[in-house]
């Protein structure tokens, strides 16, 4: 990047435009360059890299405070990303920055995120890009994580990323004193233990909700929600490439015939 230019910084999540980690993310932003926010109109949590299809999509500006803030798209963050590199943005962006989400991505949660999901897609689109997440659902102060994702989001428009993976950062939610520091991890294996809860409307039909806890099974520094369980912010760089190279070669060997 030309460093006598502004970067241009297109921010994005998956809790919707109305979400407090997005306007702290954006207003932390605008302290490095330009910035465009595209987000969901609505919380799209969960959606993976989810697209939609057969459904037109809406863009509407939006404003705060009785400013202009951005765009709201009515569907996924990936169509997000998608609309506003085709429709909104007159070039690329310099990165693109998802979150800050509520709840952490790590291990297999990483899997289900949108907020991860808008970065994977930005470098599909090969723009340099960075989800970020901080974990709770309660009680959230986004303060330090706000500081912390302008930090990194500097590093990375000076020394860049390689073409097929992001950054996805989970940030713990105490104050900036009590962060022991920063991990390079990777994604761990815990994952979340299911609690499916049945009710009745009021017809005597029944519903479901979704629940559960993510459950801890790593025991090492090396893991992402094993490092934010200890207050380390967890850097993890993941690849769109979802490959297991080396069980390909051993299933290479097993000579397979049509």
């Amino acid at each position: 990047m030309n460093s006598s230019k502004k970067p241009h910084i297109l921010v994005c999540n998956d809790d919707g435009i109305d979400a407090e980690g997005l306007h702290v993310l954006a207003a932390s932003m605008k302290k490095l360059g330009d910035v465009t926010v595209v987000a969901p109109a609505d919380p799209h949590s969960g959606m993976s890299h989810a697209m939609t299809l057969g459904v037109p999509l809406r863009i509407r500006k939006f404003f705060r405070n009785n400013r202009f803030f951005g765009h709201t798209v009515s569907g996924t963050p990936v169509d997000c990303i998608k609309v506003a590199l085709s429709h909104i943005l007159p070039e690329k962006p310099d990165v693109i920055v998802s979150g800050v989400n509520y709840g952490s991505n790590t291990a297999t949660n990483t899997l289900y995120s949108g907020t991860v999901a808008a970065a994977l897609e930005g470098v599909i689109q090969h723009i340099p890009s960075l989800a970020f997440s901080l974990t709770t659902y309660e009680n959230a102060d986004f303060t330090y994580a706000g500081k912390f994702a302008r930090k990194l989001t500097r590093k990375v428009l000076r020394e860049g990323l390689p073409d097929d993976t992001i950054l996805s950062v989970n940030i713990p939610n105490v104050p900036e004193s009590d962060i022991m520091g920063v991990a390079v991890t990777a994604q761990g294996r815990s994952r979340w233990a299911e609690d499916t809860i049945e009710r009745d409307d009021m017809y005597g039909n029944p519903y479901y909700w979704l629940s559960g806890r993510l459950q801890l099974m790593d025991d090492d520094m090396r893991y992402d929600e094993y490092a934010v369980r200890r207050n380390f912010v967890a850097v993890t760089p993941i690849s769109v490439d979802m490959t297991n190279h080396a069980e390909r070669q051993r299933i290479g060997s097993w000579k397979l015939k049509k």
